[in-house]
């Protein structure tokens, strides 16, 4: 079974994992330059991305002739972090270096990450703390301190397919009865029942931590963990009744967990053939649907409620922070807030990017082109979002484990009260608590 993270699980909805640039160094020794006038910067990517960031590397060298910037990209996600680790450890880690958001709280917990608060408030700053979307720095902010910024965003969008919901007799638009304040659960799940017995399947989500803290939100329960950080979801009715609801529709096949798809029958497969109604999924799923000649026939909506207003759901980041012990300070902090200001973002996510903007003043970049019809839901849902919950994230492969439990839910391997107790004694022994 594929584990999908945040950021694994968007590179394989894109079929990017057998796509990386070939030949490009991996990060597996080299660490940042003894200059403080050279930066070297690391990151995973897709080949299109990584194009993209030896362009921005280019246009910020032409404005910056002082200053020499070297990409150190990494042939795959997986064992990005625990290299990078090793590199930190051993004093030969970039100067400045991308990281998932399921691996932020143990970078943070390290101390070898550079405190920005005081430089994103500098004058030489084009990112201040404030310019970002409060709800996307999760585990990056710590005791009132910042050791990394979100580089950009994908809120968890639901994604439909207009020509599924018209074969299963659907005549209501999910998009309009938002605009109306009447996406209501009821109404949602009335169209998965309608999807369901026209033989197509309902919805297609990835086990990670935005479906279930997701659907919890969604639905009106409160956080699973306190402030404290303990989790105390299993000690609520609430939301031990909206586990249960949710895993049922898994176990009844209204839901289909895409993780767990055949190859050559995966969720990508299924959606561009008209076969599932829904596919909830961030902004990239626009080079899907446009590769398929399909574009025409989806569009995207929010999650639904039981009043039908909008609530906070999860949106899905990556971190850019600086080596605590970099020879380049300066010159790191100025590519640094460049890369992530609205210019940068802009630069980076502009003429078919596949992220949403995690800064003010962007926001065009989403807009351009007017796909889908309710792209400004991008914006709207990524405004009062949410990234993974920080006691979580801090945690080596918390979130990890977490979706394990809640996979055994959806298999019908486990009920929803004991899959929030096993969850609640897991981050009890993990946080030591």
């Amino acid at each position: 079974m594929r584990r999908a993270n945040s950021m694994t699980r968007r590179l394989l909805a894109i079929g990017a994992v057998g796509a990386m640039t070939v030949g490009l160094a991996a990060c597996s020794g080299g660490g940042g330059a003894d200059d403080e006038n050279t930066v070297v910067w690391s990151t995973w990517g897709t080949a299109e991305e990584l194009t993209r960031y030896k362009e921005f590397n280019e246009d910020f060298m032409e404005r910056h002739p002082d200053i020499t910037v070297k990409l150190q990209p990494v042939a795959g996600y997986g064992d990005y972090h625990s290299k990078l680790l090793a590199q930190l450890t051993s004093n030969t880690a970039p100067d400045v270096f991308y990281l998932g958001d399921d691996q932020i709280g143990q970078f943070v917990d390290s101390g070898r990450l550079m405190p920005l608060t005081d430089l994103m408030e500098s004058d030489a700053s084009k990112t201040k703390p404030e310019d970002f979307f409060p709800g996307l720095f999760g585990a990056a902010e710590k005791d009132g301190e910042y050791y990394a910024a979100p580089n950009d965003s994908n809120p968890d969008v639901l994604w439909y397919d207009k020509q599924a919901l018209e074969a299963a007799g659907i005549t209501d638009d999910p998009a309009e009865l938002a605009e109306n304040g009447e996406w209501t659960t009821e109404a949602y799940l009335e169209m998965n029942e309608k999807l369901k017995d026209a033989g197509l399947t309902g919805s297609m989500f990835w086990n990670y931590w935005a479906t279930h803290w997701s659907w919890l939100s969604s639905q009106g329960v409160a956080a699973p963990y306190d402030d404290s950080g303990a989790f105390v979801a299993n000690t609520d009715p609430e939301a031990v009744a909206a586990v249960d609801e949710l895993g049922g529709l898994f176990q009844d096949g209204t839901f289909v967990v895409a993780d767990t798809l055949p190859d050559g029958a995966g969720a990508d497969s299924l959606f561009v053939t008209h076969k599932a109604g829904f596919f909830v999924q961030g902004r990239y799923t626009i080079g899907t649907v446009e590769s398929a000649g399909e574009a025409e026939s989806y569009d995207i909506v929010r999650w639904p409620t039981p009043d039908g207003q909008e609530a906070p759901t999860g949106v899905a980041t990556s971190y850019l922070a600086i080596n605590g012990d970099t020879d380049a300070t300066d010159a790191a902090f100025t590519f640094w807030t460049e890369f992530l200001s609205a210019e940068g973002q802009t630069f980076r996510l502009e003429g078919g990017g596949n992220a949403v903007p995690s800064i003010k003043g962007a926001d065009e970049v989403v807009l351009e082109g007017g796909y889908p019809a309710h792209a400004e839901t991008f914006l709207h849902m990524r405004d009062i979002g949410f990234e993974d919950y920080a006691a979580e994230a801090r945690i080596p492969s918390l979130s990890t484990d977490v979706s394990e439990l809640f996979l055994k839910l959806y298999e019908g391997k486990a009920d929803a009260q004991g899959t929030l107790d096993a969850i609640a004694a897991l981050v009890a022994e993990k946080s030591g608590s």
